[in-house]
């Protein structure tokens, strides 16, 4: 068994991506390590992912809803195909001595290997870092897994909704005196698959220095942790533990969603100039009260001041009060359900709704020199692979 077939892809319109070139091995499965993929899929780069027989990747049977062709056929769950846009597939059994070999032989063309392995799993295949690195020197592996390399944690198995827990996220996530709530999507994992990028990104430009290949140790809680941003320096420079506010902001007031007569706005008010617009929409003096005029004295009187402009904004239809602060210069928006969101016009007008090989998705948000950085490929169908793996010679 050979790598024959499986040469490196030219952009099928001439155009070259930024990461065109490039050939990314993805032996992940589920989110992060996928998200990373994809997003390199979108630049240019050719990834190949490696699925395990007959299952393939967890993620096909994450349904309903599933995405069937026109023929009738299920090409696995909606959940899959958004999360493996723009790559090649093929089945191969790691565990037996052709498909580590064949692994290898993509591994020896490749410049960089995607894995989300547990720690030391794939030690046992000879498939690990090292053991690909003496076979090519210049190759960036990046690993990720939940707790990272090394630590107390390392050898545990990992999952976005336990990175959300232990990394403080749902502590602060919810309304005051509730449940702690988790984020609505796998914030965990979309973030350290779009951290794993920039990392490979990064590690890709130093080889053009030092012309040597890298290991990346990505962990899901190492991400949630960096990502709480503001509310962790919070809590390191005043000691006190961020609570739960809603739809509130830790550092500033107002922001968050208000009544109208006809349903919630968010109302995102920046800075002092836009409160005292805030107010002349509303018709009301708020602003000119010392404990209101700034924004730390609106961050200490917050209950007061959220009762007094949650009367006022009740007053106003939705559509009025928007148009309305729209017209002031204070940002504000519906809570749209998804079917709103894609009707929107800004979303509309931007191209965020795609279409390959008959198959819905949607687009990257990175836009360079005025082209949309979205890979013409959709996600894989079933590979013929998947039901007869390529296990033998």
């Amino acid at each position: 068994m050979t790598t024959t077939g499986w040469q490196r892809q030219s952009p099928a319109d001439g155009m070259a991506k930024p990461l065109s070139g490039v050939r990314v091995l993805e032996l992940a499965r589920i989110l992060a390590g996928p998200w990373c993929g994809q997003l390199l899929a979108d630049l240019g780069a050719e990834v190949i992912k490696i699925e395990r027989p007959v299952s393939g990747d967890d993620t096909r049977h994450w349904g309903p809803p599933f995405v069937i062709s026109e023929n009738g056929e299920n090409l696995g769950a909606a959940y899959y195909h958004s999360t493996n846009r723009g790559k090649r597939s093929i089945a191969i059994d790691i565990a037996s001595p052709a498909g580590q070999r064949f692994v290898r032989e993509l591994a020896a063309s490749a410049d960089v290997v995607i894995e989300n392995y547990k720690v030391g799993g794939l030690k046992k295949y000879g498939l690990d870092h090292p053991a690909l690195s003496a076979l090519n020197p210049r190759l960036i592996t990046c690993s990720i897994t939940g707790f990272g390399q090394t630590g107390p944690y390392a050898h545990r198995p990992g999952y976005d909704y336990i990175a959300q827990a232990l990394g403080g996220l749902m502590s602060m996530t919810g309304e005051a005196g509730r449940q702690p709530q988790k984020a609505g999507i796998a914030v965990a994992d979309l973030c350290t698959g779009v951290y794993s990028a920039v990392a490979i990104l990064a590690a890709i430009n130093r080889r053009h220095e030092a012309g040597l290949g890298a290991h990346i140790d990505m962990a899901l809680l190492d991400t949630q942790v960096s990502v709480m941003a503001n509310q962790a320096l919070n809590w390191m420079t005043s000691g006190t533990v961020p609570r739960r506010v809603g739809n509130g902001h830790a550092n500033l007031v107002p922001y968050q969603a208000f009544p109208t007569s006809d349903g919630d706005l968010v109302i995102a008010v920046g800075n002092d100039g836009q409160f005292a617009s805030l107010c002349r929409v509303l018709s009301t003096g708020l602003d000119s009260e010392a404990r209101f005029a700034t924004n730390p004295g609106r961050v200490r009187h917050r209950e007061d001041l959220l009762a007094a402009l949650e009367a006022l904004t009740a007053t106003w239809t939705r559509q009025e009060l928007a148009d309305a602060l729209e017209d002031a210069g204070v940002p504000a928006g519906p809570i749209n359900e998804l079917n709103d969101v894609f009707a929107n016009p800004q979303v509309v007008a931007r191209g965020m709704a795609i279409t390959r090989d008959q198959r819905t998705g949607v687009a990257s948000p990175i836009v360079i020199d005025g082209v949309r950085m979205v890979s013409d490929i959709a996600a894989p169908g079933i590979p013929e692979t998947l039901e007869k793996p390529l296990t033998s010679s």
